[in-house]
């Protein structure tokens, strides 16, 4: 007679083993670029067999859209949810989701900013995985701006602010920051960057925006 398997007990087994998968290629991604992924470099990496890693994924493209949604949880996780949790919506959270994200790049200058990489890597390339970068890219945007929307609803910014301009200048600034880190080895580009921030937020904020950013902005 044989032994019983518990299918749940199988089912937890099959998802812990592909998290531990997306984690490490979460990690080689960040540091060699996403089209280095393989599912015969992984499961050496993770010394597993090939065959194994193939029944989580099936193909290479499977295992690249895998690993962006796995970075998005960490990101999510390092930057989204505690700015939810510690500001309320409009210019406070804001600046938090900026100062959390630049905290991220500076982490990150080791092993590179997933999304900075992944983004320059595969911008003219069009396809599947491209597009679920894209829309990866397009989510935090749209987040710059949906909180800039609130702060305009209450009085922090200037009525004559445009959402999606100043939205769009801010990421800018991030951007421009891990690039001249990563690539020129400017270590005074994180402070640039929050430099920048501070001073178009109070060029746009009322004097209720001017009272928060003294709270949250030293």
């Amino acid at each position: 007679m044989g032994i019983a398997t518990n299918p749940n007990s199988r089912i937890q087994q099959g998802e812990e083993t592909r998290r531990k998968i997306l984690r490490v290629a979460v990690d080689l991604a960040s540091g060699q670029g996403l089209d280095s992924l393989s599912i015969g470099d992984l499961a050496k990496e993770l010394g597993m067999s090939k065959s194994g890693l193939f029944a989580h994924f099936g193909s290479k493209e499977e295992l690249q859209i895998a690993t962006i949604e796995a970075a998005e949880r960490v990101f999510g996780a390092a930057i989204i949810k505690p700015a939810r949790e510690e500001a309320k919506p409009g210019l406070a959270r804001l600046i938090v989701l900026l100062e959390r994200y630049i905290r991220y790049l500076e982490d990150s200058v080791a092993g590179g900013c997933f999304f900075s990489a992944a983004a320059a890597e595969f911008d003219d390339r069009p396809g599947r995985v491209r597009d679920r970068i894209a829309q990866s890219m397009r989510t935090w945007c749209d987040m710059l701006e949906a909180e800039t929307r609130c702060g305009l609803e209450a009085g922090e910014l200037d009525a004559s602010v445009d959402p999606q301009q100043l939205a769009f200048e801010l990421e800018a600034l991030t951007h421009h920051a891990n690039f001249s880190r990563r690539l020129m080895a400017d270590e005074s580009a994180f402070a640039r960057a929050r430099t920048g921030i501070r001073e178009r937020l109070r060029s746009v904020s009322t004097a209720d925006g001017q009272a928060v950013l003294e709270s949250r902005v030293p």
